[in-house]
């Protein structure tokens, strides 16, 4: 037996007993008719109870219950102080409002204090930002202090799968350069856990790669690495849940996949790709520049030899080939950059 259809039980039972009741607001002439309209009443109130007690009880409940898993503790909070000072601010308000004629008496002060606790939540949830910067990161009781800094979730930046299993972001937070908490959900770490236990080895090893990696974030990264339980409501897929959940804490997304970054950025989620910035710090070469380079292989046209910059960049060495394994002197001649990374071509120094 359902929760829902316990309530349209009680539901019917109690709208039941209010059709019954409100025989008094009727004047039948008889005896007769009036079994026959308290017969009538019962089955129209139990009728109505059994259709709409779900929507007066269970389920605005469980909308609010939804609501309240996608919002931030952050926000929980602030929501809760505005409301606070709002109605204290509609109490102060309360003797001089009670004091006029009627019905204003008794309408006036609840609707005073349903207005200032709605300001009072609206507002202390769209600047707790500011009301943080005006008293400070600190806030000091006594002996004991809460810590706000750098504690909001709006201040934080989201993992996707991908880059978790990529490895680079362990790198990169342990030279400081992320300094915003990075918050994982709790349903990309179940997609790592699916991928783990992939019946292709594969897919498991780099599932695996990825569970590795995170504790590895957690006890070596210099920015803090957070587990979070918000969830995205009738949103399915990781990707999707991942884009809406970013828009809803108002933080980037770190990813390296092509498809998320270009979906997130469409839907005005700040993205920071990994393979962006992995560009962005390569080495400058110019056209004309020579280089030193050790040429290692063959390439695939005729008399070509590859060799590689420091940070991978691949440089076709044109007549390169009679130089494998050794180390020259070669002029730039071309800097091609793609999305799949950049590529140089040089020719051998005279």
């Amino acid at each position: 037996m359902s929760v829902e259809f316990v309530f349209r039980l009680v539901g019917m039972v109690v709208f039941a007993i209010i059709g019954v009741q409100s025989i008094k607001y009727f004047q039948p002439d008889n005896a007769e008719e009036s079994t026959r309209l308290i017969i009538a009443l019962t089955l129209a109130g139990a009728a109505i109870g059994l259709l709409v007690a779900p929507y007066l009880t269970i389920r605005p409940f469980n909308a609010m219950r939804a609501q309240l898993k996608q919002m931030p503790a952050s926000h929980l909070l602030f929501g809760v102080l505005g409301l606070a000072v709002g109605l204290g601010v509609a109490a102060l308000l309360y003797p001089p409002l009670s004091g006029l004629p009627e019905p204003y008496g008794s309408i006036l002060p609840v609707a005073v204090s349903l207005l200032f606790g709605y300001i009072g939540l609206s507002v202390s949830i769209m600047r707790q930002r500011d009301i943080l910067n005006t008293v400070g990161p600190r806030l000091t009781f006594g002996s004991s202090s809460l810590d706000f800094g750098h504690k909001s979730t709006e201040d934080a930046v989201l993992l996707d799968t991908s880059v978790i299993i990529d490895g680079r972001i362990a790198d990169i937070s342990k030279t400081g350069f992320i300094r915003s908490p990075m918050l994982v959900p709790h349903f990309v770490l179940n997609e790592l856990q699916y991928i783990a236990d992939s019946s292709d080895p594969i897919r498991r090893n780099r599932g695996r790669r990825g569970l590795d990696l995170l504790r590895r974030l957690q006890e070596e990264s210099l920015a803090p690495v957070k587990i979070t339980d918000i969830d995205v409501e009738g949103v399915k897929g990781a990707d999707d849940k991942l884009v809406m959940l970013a828009k809803q804490l108002n933080c980037p997304i770190i990813t390296n996949d092509f498809n998320l970054n270009s979906v997130a950025k469409l839907q005005g989620v700040v993205v920071l790709n990994i393979n962006e910035l992995a560009n962005a710090v390569k080495t400058v070469i110019l056209p004309h520049e020579t280089i030193n380079v050790k040429i290692i292989q063959e390439g695939k046209e005729r008399d070509q030899g590859v060799a590689y910059l420091s940070d991978g960049t691949m440089i076709v060495v044109e007549n390169g080939k009679h130089f494998i394994d050794q180390t020259a002197d070669v002029t730039v001649t071309k800097v091609l950059q793609t999305s799949a990374g950049r590529m140089i071509f040089a020719k051998m120094e005279r």
